[in-house]
């Protein structure tokens, strides 16, 4: 399980968030992204040396200045059933993510397909013009070709 996993299914929890310069944060994750960036709220700041307490009402910290966080026992669970609906999801898609220009009626797999009603009449890439890739290709007006 992926460290933002655990924290996407921490949201609306109580978490302790103890930053890099000693300085403890107790309050309710709001959000988090993929830098690890936080927002809590109904927070309690304390001081590194744990004698001074402040009470915020919200709070954002930004993911490189934390050091650790921890997290009620049951978050664990709640990510591990979200994980495995997001499998469940997965396979039950099938090819509705894949890549490619899948349209109906047309079979060129892979990626892009055919993109029709792109310029010139159909053609694929670097086609119709009657020229050869690079100089002098196959257009016939080149030097000496045998």
């Amino acid at each position: 399980m992926l460290p933002l996993g655990l924290l996407t299914a921490a949201q609306g929890h109580p978490m302790l968030v103890e930053l890099k310069n000693g300085e403890t944060l107790n309050g309710h994750l709001v959000n988090c992204d993929t830098w690890m960036n936080l927002t809590l709220k109904e927070v309690v700041q304390t001081s590194p040396e744990g004698d001074k307490f402040w009470r915020l009402p919200e709070c954002y910290v930004r993911g490189n200045n934390i050091k650790y966080l921890r997290v009620p026992e049951e978050i664990i669970d709640i990510a591990r059933e979200q994980q495995q609906h997001q499998q469940q999801h997965r396979q039950e898609g099938g090819q509705r993510g894949s890549r490619g220009g899948g349209q109906a009626g047309h079979s060129a797999g892979g990626r892009g397909g055919d993109r029709g009603g792109r310029g010139g009449g159909g053609q694929g890439r670097g086609g119709g013009r009657g020229h050869g890739r690079g100089r002098g290709g196959g257009g016939g007006g080149g030097r000496g070709q045998s």
